[in-house]
């Protein structure tokens, strides 16, 4: 079984995990409401997805079967 021979530094194990950073998430205005939502979901507030009401307002979003 192969075994390294020599330790890696912290500089390398730097550069190696360099792309893994935590990129922001995107995020547009509810047409309806004016609430921050990610794009292409049901907004979390009214429960509207382009431009209809697909979840009653003040239900929970979680859970619920997609159209």
């Amino acid at each position: 079984m192969a075994v390294p021979k020599r330790k890696t530094s912290p500089s390398r194990a730097g550069m190696r995990r360099s792309h893994q950073a935590l990129t922001t998430q995107a995020h547009s205005e509810c047409a309806n409401c004016g609430e921050l939502k990610r794009p292409h979901h049901v907004c979390a507030h009214c429960g509207h997805y382009d431009g209809r009401e697909v979840v009653a307002a003040g239900k929970a979003i979680k859970g619920t079967v997609r159209v």
